[in-house]
């Protein structure tokens, strides 16, 4: 893919998703349910460009689910991986890289230092990803935070990386979540 700018990533981001996704149904319907959320979030990051921006990541968030981009196993970091070697931007690789909290999970699964490689951003897009990602469960069903959170750990497991830093990640992305709420009733 030639190198695209982000303001008009959107199509070829939901189109690589559906690509990417097709042999994971439930998984597509997520992605499709978040890239839905993200565009209701308009007011909660400002210009235009910057919904492009967080549309496009929605789209493109998971898939390091993809069998054909499996390599770490981590799907934040095989994702951001398959963007930078399709030449997307790179602001795009390190939303997919550090969306909803991936730090966390990337330390107790040894695979911080890789993830170190990608720029963690603090901004209202990023929050706004997170919280689209962690306001819609699998089969793109709406949920708040908390539902999520107990969705995710239960079907991850008690001894998943997830549910090992859900101590820290989990008051993260409660944080998160406060941000971009307020940010819509401002």
């Amino acid at each position: 893919m030639p190198s695209i700018a982000v303001v008009t990533a959107v199509r070829p981001a939901r189109d690589l998703a559906h690509r990417l996704l097709a042999d994971r149904p439930e998984r597509l319907q997520h992605t499709a349910g978040v890239a839905q959320r993200a565009a209701e979030l308009r007011p909660a990051v400002g210009d235009d460009e910057e919904h492009e921006t967080l549309v496009a990541a929605a789209w493109l968030h998971d898939i390091g689910y993809a069998d054909a981009l499996h390599d770490t196993g981590f799907h934040p970091l095989d994702g951001a991986r398959h963007l930078d070697r399709e030449g997307w931007p790179r602001r795009l690789s390190a939303l997919v890289a550090h969306h909803s909290g991936a730090c966390f999970v990337a330390r107790a699964r040894g695979l911080d230092e890789a993830l170190r490689a990608y720029p963690r951003e603090d901004s209202p897009v990023a929050d706004a990803l997170t919280y689209a990602d962690q306001t819609v469960g699998p089969g793109g069903i709406r949920m708040d935070v908390r539902c999520r959170m107990a969705d995710m750990l239960h079907r991850h497991g008690p001894a998943s990386a997830n549910a090992v830093v859900h101590h820290v990640r989990g008051p993260y992305l409660l944080a998160v979540a406060d941000r971009v709420e307020h940010r819509l009733t401002r």
